[in-house]
C-alpha cells in the first residue's frame, strides 16, 4: 500500500519557502510524490496561510507560482462545516492543528508528517517529522 502522508503547515512552508535546515527532509519528500512513490495531502487551509507568510518575504506573484507547482503534486482536504465542527468539538488545543488534523482523517492519510509532533498529541494516525518519515523508508 501507498503512504497517504498529511503535511502539516509547517512543512509546507520549509519546502516552498527553502528553510533551512529543514527544505533538503521536506524537499525529499516532496520528490517521492512527484515520482509517485506516496501520495501528499495538505488542507485548504493551509494554502493561504502559506501564501499570507511566504508574501512577506517574497513577490506575491512568485508565491502563486510555488504554490500551482506545489499543487500539481498534492491532494487538497477540503475544509468542510463537518471539520470545523470536529476541530470546535476537539480535545486539540490549537484549533488549527484540530482542523489539520481532521482533515487528514477525512482523506484516510495514514502518516501525519510536522515538525511540531507535540501538536498532534492523542492522534490516531501516526504522526513524524520529516526527517522520522524518511528514515523509516530506510527501513523497511
Amino acid at each position: 500500500m501507498i503512504d497517504r502522508l498529511f503535511l502539516d503547515t509547517n512543512v509546507v512552508l520549509d519546502l516552498l519557502g527553502e528553510r533551512e535546515p529543514f527544505y533538503a527532509s521536506a524537499a525529499k519528500i516532496a520528490t517521492l510524490a512527484d515520482k509517485g512513490n506516496i501520495n501528499l495531502i495538505v488542507s485548504a487551509l493551509s494554502y493561504s496561510s502559506i501564501f499570507y507568510l511566504l508574501s512577506k518575504f517574497e513577490d506575491s506573484e512568485a508565491v502563486k507560482k510555488k504554490l500551482r507547482k506545489f499543487k500539481v503534486i498534492v491532494k487538497t482536504s477540503d475544509l468542510t462545516d463537518r471539520i470545523i465542527d470536529k476541530g470546535l468539538l476537539s480535545k486539540f488545543t490549537d484549533f488549527e492543528d484540530a482542523l489539520q488534523y481532521h482533515c487528514a482523517i477525512k482523506l484516510d492519510c495514514n502518516i501525519l508528517i510536522t515538525r511540531n509532533e507535540k501538536d498532534f498529541k492523542g492522534s490516531d494516525i501516526p504522526v513524524m517529522t520529516p526527517d522520522e518519515y524518511l528514515k523509516s523508508l530506510a527501513n523497511k
